[in-house]
């Protein structure tokens, strides 16, 4: 299996990355939890450790100048869609572009928590697509950095701050964003979670780390429930470790240190 020079560690968001967040966009905790969860479901890898990404395929065909549309069809048209199963699978379609054009296969995915594209790394504030790359493979708090320098180069921060999720969804979602109901998404998990509990990070760090090590919690979503807590005891069953009724820093670091070491990006 072939594979790019990016190391995946997968380290989950912390706390320190949250609050930098939430503090250079002026925001308060609930408006960047709704960006995360109606962008990419609330965590920004697969089960494998690799970021999450979508492939666009009109991006590559038009960074490339339509060379491969004949030869590569399904990576290489200059009409959006085509997208085909996401997760790992989307792997394959970039895997198939970097065969290509590596450098303009890299710029037509978007990448993890935030799902920026590629194309943007400049935006996003990085001198390169591969340092963007390395930066998504190695955390989710290197994910989230990307979304807030893309937010701010935007200059959409005020439009998070007022809560004015039109224009916030028209200029990060893009003009098709009424009908993917980006905005109306977006009001809605802002409502729930500034009426109700939000996320806890130390348990979806907990989560996370079980859902890599192949327990999976069924969802990272910082709620402590008994999918988490199956999840976590069969963990500690295997490892001898004594079961616990709630997850503390000692839980979570054990889960930590329980983590393969980082791996290359893998392509199929």
């Amino acid at each position: 299996m072939p594979s790019l020079p990016f190391p995946c560690a997968s380290q989950p968001l912390s706390a320190a990355g949250f609050l930098s967040a939430t503090t250079r966009l002026g925001i308060d905790a609930a408006t960047l939890w709704a960006m995360l969860q109606v962008e990419t479901a609330g965590f920004g890898c697969l089960p494998d450790r690799r970021p999450q990404i979508l492939f666009e395929r009109h991006i590559f065909s038009g960074l490339t100048g339509g060379r491969f549309d004949a030869s590569n069809p399904d990576i290489s048209n200059p009409v959006a869609g085509g997208y085909g199963p996401g997760g790992a699978a989307q792997y394959g379609r970039l895997a198939e572009a970097v065969g290509c054009d590596q450098d303009a296969a890299l710029q037509s995915a978007s990448w993890g928590l935030g799902q920026v594209m590629g194309e943007n790394f400049a935006v996003a504030g990085y001198a390169s697509v591969e340092d963007m790359v390395t930066s998504m493979c190695a955390s989710e708090d290197g994910q989230l950095s990307a979304v807030v320098g893309f937010i701010v180069s935007k200059k959409l921060a005020a439009s998070l701050q007022a809560k004015d999720w039109t224009n916030y969804a028209l200029h990060y979602n893009g003009p098709s964003y009424a009908k993917n109901h980006y905005d109306t998404r977006l009001a809605a998990a802002y409502t729930r979670l500034s009426d109700g509990p939000r996320p806890d990070l130390n348990v979806r760090t907990a989560q996370a780390c079980l859902e890599f090590l192949g327990y999976s919690p069924n969802g990272i979503d910082g709620v402590l429930g008994l999918n988490t807590l199956t999840a976590l005891h069969n963990f500690q069953a295997k490892a001898g470790l004594a079961l616990t009724v709630g997850i503390d820093a000692g839980v979570v670091a054990a889960l930590v240190a329980a983590l393969p070491a980082a791996v290359d990006l893998t392509m199929p």
